[in-house]
């Protein structure tokens, strides 16, 4: 194997700041395509589709939870899939074994939720062996095929309106690779992380950065920030402008 050179601290230190400068070039280029995103227009869904869940039948409208976006991942564990009974296929169970807690998820109006075409006990006792945590629902009509997902994995975004339900996005392939954080996520989404620093259109929710954040275990709905982390997140922010404005210097 044929490795770098090794330099000094200095030269390695202006070999990163060289290649900072890219990173955050596209960064800021995967900011502008995901606000790009949130002006696509949007799908509606016309039919009612079906699903078993671990206390019944479900409709997608039931998927949301009450929330206003839904992310579905076609996950493939099911007969004919290489690992059944005991296991989902390994790309599948490889990207379950990345999804961050939820709570982070639905604390931004979102929930994530994977199908299957399994039935429901064999995917509780997937999810116990495994330690997934996530909803995960069986499929019982032609929501894969109609989706684009019948052959291969993907995840489908979908904004709630009252009772009407639509298809905002959708990302598979390669571009499944990098789900499983909350900001992943969210950035699949219609409505985006939320946060007054997007480029979002006009009127769409948007909260102070940070400020929403919390332990998984101590979000409650409509509550304040805590005014200790806002003191906390704020001195944050105020280093990273006066950090970036000496590097410009």
């Amino acid at each position: 194997m044929k490795t770098p050179p090794i330099v000094s601290p200095q030269e390695w230190e202006a070999a990163r700041l060289e290649l900072l400068v890219k990173e955050k070039t596209h960064t800021r280029a995967r900011d502008a395509l995901a606000a790009e995103r949130r002006r696509m227009p949007w799908m509606a869904v016309e039919r009612d589709y079906t699903f078993e869940g671990p206390s019944g039948t479900v409709s997608l409208l039931d998927m949301f939870e009450g929330r206003r976006q839904l992310i579905v991942y076609r996950a493939f564990f099911e007969p004919g899939v290489h690992g059944w009974p005991e296991h989902a296929c390994r790309g599948c169970s490889l990207g379950a074994d990345q999804v961050g807690h939820l709570a982070h998820l639905n604390a931004r109006d979102t929930t994530l939720a994977y199908v299957s075409r399994a039935p429901q006990p064999d995917i509780t006792r997937l999810k116990a062996r495994m330690g997934w945590s996530m909803p995960w629902y069986t499929l019982t009509d032609s929501f894969d095929t109609d989706f684009g997902v019948d052959e291969w994995h993907g995840h489908n975004v979908f904004f709630r309106d009252g009772e009407r339900v639509v298809r905002t996005y959708f990302i598979n392939n390669r571009g499944d690779e990098a789900m499983g954080t909350v900001w992943s996520y969210l950035d699949l989404t219609a409505l985006g992380r939320q946060e007054v620093w997007e480029d979002s259109p006009e009127g769409y929710p948007q909260t102070p950065t940070y400020k929403w954040w919390n332990w998984h275990d101590s979000y409650a709905p409509d509550t304040a920030p805590d005014p200790r982390w806002v003191a906390v997140s704020e001195a944050g922010e105020a280093a990273f402008r006066a950090a970036s404005a000496g590097a410009k210097v």
